[in-house]
């Protein structure tokens, strides 16, 4: 017992020993730790009786694993890094590009046009798309005709017939005589964000944020 205490408290370790009280120590050994333990162990080890090869080969193994799975450690936050530096990268070249996403919401792009897509399950007919400004107002109503399953774009330069400027804000998209099983809209990437906290960066739109892997289509 007398032993086992010199030991250990040489190493800088605390262990039970029912003649005294002593705190808990650490949760767990760290590389520095076991190289104190096994220091410790040489020092006072009894020079007739030393300690035996196989259980120092063993010790020094464990320690040279700790150093290895310390040193992988390091090196994979590195590549985090990297690979988020990376992805950081990829993104800001998107800026001023524009994306396809689903959204009920049409923003102009930098000439003014409005351009959408509407996705349809089945062939439809006589279907019309409605672009309404904030208080509900139809200014544009645009006839989608006969139409095959599958996307079908639509656009508006946002003039009247008179080819006068009558919408610069975002207008809300409204599908009349089918039901679309989505609706989306091209929106303008004016700038990245990229958290502190480390999460995943977010593209900056007329229309919201929102992640690289929202985009059903990029130009």
């Amino acid at each position: 017992m007398s032993t086992t205490s010199t030991v250990t408290d040489s190493a800088g370790l605390s262990v039970y020993n029912p003649y005294k009280n002593v705190g808990t120590g650490k949760a767990e050994m760290g590389q520095a730790d076991f190289l104190r333990l096994l220091t410790a162990q040489m020092q006072t080890q009894d020079p007739f009786a030393p300690m035996d090869n196989a259980q120092m080969v063993a010790q020094m193994a464990t320690i040279t694993n700790s150093s290895g799975i310390a040193e992988m450690n390091q090196t994979l936050k590195g590549l985090a890094s990297q690979l988020t530096g990376s992805r950081l990268g990829d993104a800001a070249s998107w800026i001023g590009k524009s994306m396809l996403v689903q959204s009920n919401i049409v923003a102009p792009d930098a000439s003014g046009q409005y351009i959408g897509q509407v996705s349809f399950k089945d062939a439809t007919s006589g279907a019309t798309v409605d672009l309404l400004d904030g208080s509900g107002n139809v200014l544009k109503t645009i006839d989608l005709g006969n139409q095959p399953a599958g996307d079908v774009n639509f656009y508006w330069d946002g003039k009247n017939e008179a080819g006068e400027r009558v919408a610069t804000d975002a207008l809300k998209i409204r599908v009349n005589g089918a039901s679309p099983s989505r609706v989306a809209s091209w929106a303008t990437i004016a700038a990245v964000q990229s958290p502190a906290d480390g999460s995943a960066s977010k593209l900056i739109t007329p229309l919201g944020s929102y992640s690289p892997s929202d985009a059903i289509s990029l130009a």
